[in-house]
């Protein structure tokens, strides 16, 4: 079973530790000026937009297309509020998605990535234009189903043009992040719209609990922060826990020196394919209310599918649990390469222990991958559901007046956020001792 790799100073602690250090300082300074930068740029109204329908929308409890609800939280609430900033970072993250598949499918493109750092540019270039192109498309495609564009085709130009390079901006902002401060950029702007939406979310529940004349609301609102600080202790624990493989490398004599003969650690993380299967699951269950939403459908399956497929309903559920299991096992076949890893380390002169070289050793970290591959499903299916079984049973009871103002992805998301940014803080600390003693 995987153990577990305790941090040996808080998240407070490093900050403290960074903030003491000048040019780790400007670092933060300009991290936190940059998303202070995206937030502001985020309320600018995008041209083109009847916000008369979209005020009217909003106070009828916001947009009808499930879809919608993934890029909402990743952009803050952002779309519904039809800013420039609406698509955010989302189309980035789908052509990254589109390239990291089609590298696997297209030689072409698998030579590129793996020809050094100029073949990584040139697709980080590519990945950049179907951002824009992608950006475009999703801003005029959405805004148009939900009739919030004026008449007239230059207001879908407008649209699509400002959406688009509020798109671009985010992006150019999130390089600069990765470049100039702390933390990978992209990672920091899908992080800063959950903090926001999840703020937004928490206030609400106040606020019901405030204006509530009884007691029940206080007890709703103090049991779903336990459960949120729950489920970010449950995430934290798995995010951190490493599967350590040890590896052996002999030795060899070159020349006058002598290489190898040391132990080596491969460690295989428990939840490595991160947030994907949940945005898979989730995107793939909202795509049927989305087309039945879009054409009008008020068929028998159309009445069906919106009676006993809602997000609280049992029925849904199982399917998104089945379907993240699945979505696991699938990235984790194309993700992770057995073989090459078995490869590589033959050709470094290593083994490991008890396994013979070559085929046996790939089919070790075979095994060994599916187990942690079951693991991941299990916990993903599990946190998932969560959420939505207690929002269920609050809403029954008559306890609660909207869902949950959190749910497993986001949590995911920003708790691998925190602790990546944190492990960048350390490294940059130690390395910065180091370079005072030596």
């Amino acid at each position: 079973m995987a153990k577990n790799a305790t941090p040996k100073t808080s998240v407070w602690q490093s900050l403290r530790n960074a903030w003491k250090v000048k040019d780790i300082r400007s670092k933060l300074i300009y991290t936190f000026l940059m998303l202070v930068l995206f937030r502001m740029v985020g309320v600018i109204p995008a041209p083109g937009i009847n916000y008369a329908k979209v005020v009217a929308d909003m106070q009828a409890g916001g947009q009808s297309l499930p879809i919608l609800d993934l890029v909402n939280m990743m952009t803050g609430n952002a779309f519904s509020s039809m800013t420039i900033m609406a698509m955010g970072i989302t189309p980035y993250i789908n052509s990254s998605i589109i390239m990291q598949l089609l590298t696997i499918a297209i030689p072409a493109l698998e030579r590129m990535q793996k020809s050094g750092p100029d073949g990584q540019k040139k697709i980080a270039q590519i990945t950049r234009y179907v951002t824009v192109g992608l950006a475009v498309i999703q801003a005029i495609g959405l805004t148009a189903s939900l009739n919030y564009v004026k008449d007239g085709w230059f207001n879908y130009v407008l649209v699509g043009v400002s959406m688009a390079g509020g798109t671009a901006l985010a992006m150019w902002i999130g390089e600069r992040i990765t470049e100039k401060g702390i933390g990978n950029g992209i990672s920091l702007l899908i992080f800063a719209g959950i903090i926001s939406g999840l703020f937004n979310g928490i206030v609400s529940l106040i606020k019901e609990a405030v204006t509530g004349k009884a007691l029940a609301p206080w007890l709703v609102l103090i049991g779903i922060l336990l459960l949120g600080l729950v489920m970010i202790v449950l995430v934290t624990f798995v995010d951190l826990g490493m599967r350590r493989i040890q590896v052996q490398y002999a030795k060899r004599v070159a020349g006058r020196k002598m290489y190898g003969g040391m132990n080596s650690i491969l460690p295989l993380k428990v939840v490595s394919v991160g947030v994907l299967p949940l945005i898979f699951a989730y995107s793939f269950m909202a795509f049927p209310s989305t087309i039945i939403q879009l054409v009008g459908g008020n068929g028998k399956f159309a009445q069906w599918w919106n009676t006993n497929m809602t997000s609280i309903s049992p029925l849904y559920m199982i399917i998104t649990a089945l379907l993240i299991v699945a979505f696991t096992y699938f990235y984790s076949s194309i993700s992770f390469q057995s073989d090459e890893m078995a490869k590589n380390i033959q050709q470094q002169g290593g083994v490991v222990p008890h396994v013979r070289p070559g085929k046996p050793t790939a089919d070790f970290l075979k095994r060994t991958n599916s187990r942690l591959t079951l693991f991941a499903a299990l916990f993903l299916a599990v946190l998932a559901t969560l959420p939505n079984v207690v929002t269920a049973l609050l809403l029954q009871s008559g306890n609660l007046k909207t869902a949950i103002p959190f749910a497993a992805s986001s949590l995911l998301i920003a708790v691998s956020v925190v602790l990546e940014t944190k492990r960048q803080l350390d490294d940059l600390l130690v390395s910065r001792n180091y370079d005072t003693l030596f």
